[in-house]
Formats: C-alpha cells, sequence, structure tokens
C-alpha cells in the first residue's frame, strides 16, 4: 500500500527531515513551505469524489505565514476533507491551540520532536488506513508547477 503524506512547514530543514522519514517508509511525500500553496487551500469545498481523499497523512506546523496550521486543518475539516490523519508540530503550544487541535482530531508534536515518536504515529496512521481506499489526484496537475514542492 502506497501511503500519501503532505508536509507543511516554512522550515526547510524540518520540511527536509519530515521528508525524508516518509520517504524512508516507502510514502509519496509533497511537501509545502505554507498551506496557501497548496491546492487544497484554494478549494471552497473538498472536491474528492466520494469515499475518496487526496492524501492520508498531513502533518503541518502551527506558525506559518499566510495562514496557521491550525487554521488550514480548521478550513479542510470545515470543506468536508476526508484526511484522517492530521499532525501538528509546534514549539510553543497554547492551551486553547492544543485544545482546538485535539478537538479536531489532531496528533500534537513538539519542537523538538522525537523522530520515535513520530514514527509510531505513522505506524499507527498505517493501521488506520485501509489498503484498498483510493486516492484522489485532482489537485497535483496544479501542484507539479509549484516548485517548493517534491513528490516521490
Amino acid at each position: 500500500m502506497n501511503i500519501r503524506a503532505f508536509v507543511f512547514d516554512e522550515d526547510p530543514q524540518i520540511r527536509s527531515l519530515l521528508e525524508r522519514v516518509l520517504r524512508e517508509q516507502g510514502y509519496e511525500v509533497f511537501t509545502f513551505s505554507n498551506p496557501s500553496l497548496c491546492p487544497l487551500y484554494e478549494t471552497h469545498q473538498c472536491i474528492c469524489p466520494l469515499n475518496h481523499a487526496c492524501s492520508d497523512i498531513v502533518i503541518t506546523d502551527l506558525k506559518m505565514p499566510m495562514i496557521s496550521g491550525l487554521d488550514f486543518v480548521k478550513s479542510q475539516k470545515d470543506k468536508g476533507c476526508k484526511i484522517q490523519n492530521v499532525a501538528l508540530m509546534s514549539s510553543s503550544w497554547s492551551g486553547e491551540d492544543a485544545k482546538t487541535a485535539e478537538q479536531l482530531g489532531c496528533r500534537l508534536f513538539t519542537k523538538p520532536f522525537s523522530l520515535a515518536e513520530i514514527k509510531a504515529w505513522l505506524r499507527d496512521c498505517e493501521k488506520r488506513t485501509d489498503p484498498h481506499r483510493e486516492l484522489a489526484d485532482w489537485w497535483i496537475k496544479k501542484t507539479t508547477c509549484n516548485q517548493e514542492t517534491t513528490t516521490s
């Protein structure tokens, strides 16, 4: 089963580290320096076909330019996004942000995070992922012209 993951972080070193870890797990990886560069951000509602999601995993930083990771996740949920495994990272969690993220079903990581902790969460994500699920690719053509995005 090929797992697809999106990574959002303005820090190129963290993006690169997470990309490497995910690729080592055999994942298809798309990275963005902020969510506003992702085609998912531009839609007004989820346009993935019924019973499809565009990704299996989203890992996003909390504080980024243009839109926070938490606001991005809230927006995606409001649009009907079907991505089930979402993690937020921050070096400074406020009680309110942590509470909101947990209410949205997000896994919280505190920077600096442990790679073992990330890998354990990824193993849990794999167990929750239906091996027969279908992934939607509508957004990939819009992404390929974005130089900040990498795929495997």
